[in-house]
């Protein structure tokens, strides 16, 4: 694999990190080296929970997705990139803990539930990046990322961690295999996001959104409990030579000196002038002082 020097060089110490830099090994990865591919995985990741009926349904009663999908979508994402930009006990990062343990309090569901919810953010984005993005992910990479999800999940009081991504994948693979299924709810929330990946996709492209995801998740299960169209042939066969032309200009081309994601900053038609922490979340939680900051029920 001939790659330009700058991103041999940021594999070379992407491959040997210090074992206490796990979090800023997940940051490069997720910011600098495989920074389109894994936000598209964070995309899939955010669909994927929608084939599950229990947690469909919570979502669907909150109404949240159907009344405001784009806000939804990207303040899902602000959040996972605040906490990896910025670090998980900075004061950014300490405040999305907080709302993310706010949104959280009153949902019902088991352990086992929260921390799939937790897992599609892990396992969803490295498959991704393992099956489609120019390289692929290091071992120490998969180490930090799965530390780092440990992390989070201890500050949201999430138990049973796995404690290699290796456990994580095992474990993912039997929840949805017990746990995908069709819903009405989940058709809901998917017909009510699709346009959120639609506004993102060329002109031309954008009345064929929902077969494109389709042909990214490459799973007849999860297709049919989202209600989505069987993806052709044809657009199996496009997304596969897009991505591969995709990458070998990307492997050719020098690494970018600047962050994937900037906190505050825009980098979207949402928040075209950028965005404060208090205006990222839904509108229809508690104030932070009425709740302790650290609490998930």
């Amino acid at each position: 694999m001939n790659l330009h020097p700058t991103l041999a060089e940021s594999l070379r110490r992407q491959e040997a990190p210090s074992p206490n830099d796990w979090e800023a090994t997940f940051r490069t990865m997720v910011l600098y080296d495989l920074a389109t591919d894994m936000e598209l995985g964070f995309f899939l990741s955010y669909y994927r929970n929608f084939a599950i009926p229990s947690i469909a349904a919570t979502l669907c009663r909150n109404g949240e997705i159907q009344e405001r999908p784009m806000k939804r979508s990207y303040d899902t994402a602000i959040v996972i990139y605040e906490l990896i930009a910025s670090g998980l006990d900075s004061d950014r990062g300490q405040q999305m803990v907080a709302l993310l343990n706010r949104v959280h309090r009153n949902v019902p569901g088991g352990p086992d539930d929260y921390l799939y919810v937790l897992l599609t953010l892990l396992v969803v984005p490295i498959r991704w990046a393992q099956n489609h993005s120019w390289r692929q992910p290091t071992g120490a990479e998969l180490a930090a990322a799965s530390r780092f999800f440990a992390e989070l999940g201890s500050r949201m009081n999430i138990h049973g961690m796995p404690g290699t991504y290796a456990e994580a994948e095992r474990f993912f693979d039997q929840y949805e295999a017990t746990h995908v299924s069709p819903s009405s709810e989940g058709q809901k929330l998917m017909d009510a996001t699709v346009q959120v990946f639609q506004s993102r996709l060329p002109l031309p492209l954008r009345p064929f959104a929902a077969r494109l995801i389709s042909a990214m998740l490459a799973d007849a299960r999860l297709v049919d409990a989202l209600g989505l169209p069987n993806s052709s042939r044809t657009s199996r066969g496009s997304l596969a030579t897009l991505l591969a032309v995709h990458n070998a200009l990307h492997r050719r081309r020098p690494l970018k000196r600047k962050p994937h994601f900037t906190p505050g900053k825009a980098g979207s038609s949402l928040y075209p002038g950028g965005y404060s922490l208090d205006q990222i979340g839904p509108v229809n939680i508690p104030a932070p002082s009425t709740l302790r900051s650290n609490e998930l029920s």
